[in-house]
């Protein structure tokens, strides 16, 4: 064993540039599949820990109080199927009248409970204590931490029933509810439905649910169920950030994991076809071949170990800001974000692992080699092979240099073919970023219209220590529309709703005025304009099983409207609807609008407009302009750093190929300059012998890097993305794009080019 690591850190020594090439490849790879990974991960491992431990529940249903009994619905608890079971509890749906504090006005489904920790849903507490008797209110907290200087003690109120003061700040996984209240305090609530939270031995998809539920539920009155909410829906909300990341991430993991294999193969070939003389030399001094494997299996094994522990680390340490933004703004409960120690294993033993098997199939040749053969394989000229192409080249009008660096692929057409499939993978990878770019720089655009500036102002909210302002909500958008630069002013107002058949309530956005600044805003169908029109987001369209035309219901103060989905927005959030003033009109005439926004005329002062806003009423707040979309930002990063560390890989691959093929040719550049090549022309003819497979690399890789592209930007759940950002393609950007196997070609082939041209023709008869 000692000969073989003596004999295998000695090629180590020998073969730098290839051990470094396998060292820098095998770390980019790492670094793009742990992040990857980590994503996946991140996704999926903390909610479903964090659910688990609180033994949230599958089901958060609703059942109507007139038509069941508290009686039948416990004995559903018994039911074939249901892990467990809690409730029955008394729940009601009030109205907030105004803000409080981060709660906006309209519904809020209060439960009567009396202890947070039942067998399903175990509420936690994060400040004060549980509500147990009357007047008293534990609410909701959306938060991981405790809400600070929002104490408990404050008054809370509802419409139609006394004040009721807050004693406690609690998280539920299960979104069960967004207060809680002693069962004795419900009959003031006036409660007109009764909640039951199960946990299923089957829950895996939305049809076991859905089954588990129905049998569950067997045996009740017809309409009593009324309405059901998922804990899917609640993973699927949590990991949505993360989601848009992942095809991306994945896709470059995919590519990078492939350029490795592909060149560690390419290395290891080259270093046997290059090392048959070594080979035979290492088995006349009586190395078994099981012993001259391990030699090229461990001299692989080296820069693999060392690439692969310097990328995990590298990608760990990416994969940090990612995670923070792949997760801010979502409300995450009791899940703590982390990536788990599996990623770390995958690619501490995985990658090494499939590097090895890239290795072993041409170091079986040195396993299979005779040492007569391999000394007689290392000594004999390789004549023959791409001759009769050669010729055929030597006939043109071509500069020799050209015709004779044409024909070299042909001469080891193996390992031209893997060379060129390294470079097809680097303008694939060049390709699907341009594109990405495109798209996401649109996308991070899609807001600002013609690029005029935007004024967001904000009537100001006593609950929250600001001043009211003076005038009303009329008067507060006439005096936005008379100030100098204004064109185009909307005025907005946000109220929580009920949806029909969902327990959980959604924010809705309710708009007046000048909405066609938010036409850009839509990708299938139109902006809500008239009464009974809505529009949202892909995410709130996909977890309430929406589809641009379908209907559903808002109730708000005991009132109902029923909408139609007109428009499928590019973006927004999971739990928010948009709606025009006239449906308000019909759910809360009084509601005053408490957003405004206000689009500025062309070349007009935003800093003065903000002045001026400021000084016509004390009472009005700017908000902070629009800032820039970080997953656009991060998406373009991240896809610019590794089209960089790819292209540079496959780069490093050309580098190898021709390093390995001016070694093999030393005798034949040694001749060629005895009767008169030139440095310039070995440099040329060089640099021609990749040019070829070059061009051919750019021709495949840009059609695949177009294919990538089109399936990565239709598969990004929480953007949907309008035909206009996917179509970025121009055919002077093609051609450049195509000529990007070439750049790549040549600038792995320069380094070992005029590495060859300066060598002296004693030093190649010396070495001869």
């Amino acid at each position: 064993m000692s000969a073989v690591w003596s004999a295998s850190r000695a090629a180590v020594r020998r073969r730098r540039i290839q051990t470094t090439v396998i060292g820098l490849v095998v770390l980019c790879s790492t670094a793009t599949i742990l992040l990857a990974l980590a994503l996946l991960s991140a996704a999926s491992g903390p909610f479903e820990r964090a659910f688990d431990r609180e033994r949230g529940a599958h089901v958060v249903a609703a059942f109507d109080r007139n038509k069941v009994s508290d009686g039948q619905l416990a004995h559903t608890a018994e039911r074939p199927g249901v892990e467990a079971a809690a409730g029955p509890y008394p729940q009601a749906v009030v109205d907030v009248p105004a803000q409080w504090r981060w709660i906006p006005s309209g519904s809020l489904t209060v439960v009567g409970r009396s202890d947070p920790d039942d067998t399903v849903d175990r509420v936690r507490l994060l400040e004060g204590r549980w509500a147990t008797g009357p007047g008293e209110i534990v609410v909701n907290w959306h938060g991981r931490s405790s809400p600070g200087p929002i104490k408990p003690g404050t008054k809370f109120t509802v419409r139609g029933a006394p004040p009721l003061t807050v004693v406690g700040y609690a998280s539920s996984m299960s979104k069960s509810a967004g207060a809680w209240v002693a069962r004795e305090q419900m009959a003031a609530l006036h409660p007109t439905s009764v909640q039951m939270l199960y946990r299923f031995t089957e829950s895996s998809t939305d049809r076991e649910i859905r089954d588990s539920l129905a049998e569950a539920t067997t045996g009740l009155p017809k309409g009593s169920l009324t309405t059901t909410q998922s804990y899917l829906t609640l993973k699927r909300a949590f990991s949505a950030g993360a989601d848009s990341y992942l095809p991306f991430l994945t896709a470059f993991g995919v590519l990078g994991l492939l350029v490795s294999i592909l060149i560690v193969g390419n290395v290891v070939s080259g270093a046997v076809v290059s090392g048959y003389r070594h080979i035979g030399v290492l088995k006349a001094l009586g190395f078994t071949p099981n012993q001259v494997l391990a030699i090229y299996l461990v001299m692989i094994s080296i820069p693999t170990v060392v690439g692969c522990a310097v990328g995990t680390l590298a990608g760990d340490a990416l994969s940090r800001p990612i995670l923070r933004d792949a997760f801010s703004g979502i409300e995450m409960g009791n899940a703590s974000i982390g990536v788990g120690p599996w990623v770390y294993a995958v690619c501490l033993l995985g990658v090494p692992a499939l590097v090895l098997l890239a290795a072993l199939v041409p170091a079986l040749r040195a396993h299979r080699l005779s040492a007569a053969r391999a000394i007689s394989a290392g000594n004999a000229p390789r004549n023959g092979r791409g001759l009769r192409i050669q010729r055929a080249l030597g006939g043109t009008r071509l500069p020799r240099a050209v015709s004779l660096g044409l024909s070299q692929p042909f001469a080891r057409p193996g390992r031209t073919v893997m060379m060129m499939a390294a470079i097809v993978l680097g303008v694939t990878t060049v390709s699907l970023t341009t594109g990405l770019t495109n798209t996401m720089n649109e996308f991070g655009r899609h807001g600002q219209n013609n690029g005029s500036a935007w004024v967001n102002v904000e009537a100001g909210r006593p609950g929250l220590g600001q001043k009211a302002p003076k005038m009303t909500d009329r008067q507060i958008e006439a005096r936005l529309r008379s100030l100098p630069g204004a064109d185009l002013v909307t005025a907005r107002a946000i109220s929580k709703v009920r949806l029909a058949g969902y327990t959980q309530t959604a924010a809705a956005n309710f708009h007046r005025g000048d909405t066609r600044m938010y036409d850009s805003e839509v990708v299938k169908g139109h902006w809500p304009h008239g009464p009974g029109e809505a529009a949202a987001a892909p995410t709130f369209l996909h977890q309430h099983g929406l589809a641009v035309g379908d209907e559903i219901t808002l109730y708000l103060n005991g009132r109902q409207a029923r909408v139609t989905v007109v428009g499928e927005l590019i973006e927004g959030h999971a739990d928010a609807v948009e709606s025009t003033w006239e449906t308000l009109a019909q759910l809360a005439p009084d509601l005053p609008a408490v957003l405004y926004t206000v689009e500025l005329s062309d070349g007009a002062d935003a800093e003065a407009y903000a002045r001026a806003v400021t000084a016509s009423d004390p009472g009005l707040y700017l908000e902070p302009g629009a800032t820039p979309n970080t997953t656009a930002t991060t998406v373009i990063g991240v896809s610019a750093a590794f089209t960089v560390l790819l292209t540079v890989v496959a780069a490093l691959g050309v580098f190898n190929t021709v390093l390995l093929n001016t070694r093999e040719r030393r005798r034949d550049l040694g001749m060629l300059k005895s009767i008169g090549m030139t440095p310039r022309q070995v440099v040329v003819m060089t640099v021609t012998s990749v040019a070829g497979p070059g061009a051919v690399g750019g021709l495949l890789g840009v059609p695949l890097g177009i294919v990538a592209h089109r399936l990565l930007v239709d598969h990004v759940g929480q953007v949907a993305f309008p035909e206009s950002m996917k179509d970025v393609w121009h055919a002077p950007q093609l051609a450049l794009l195509v000529l990007a196997g070439v750049a790549i070609a040549v600038l792995g082939a320069l380094v070992p080019a005029r590495s060859a041209a300066r060598l002296t023709i004693a030093k190649v008869l010396h070495n001869e």
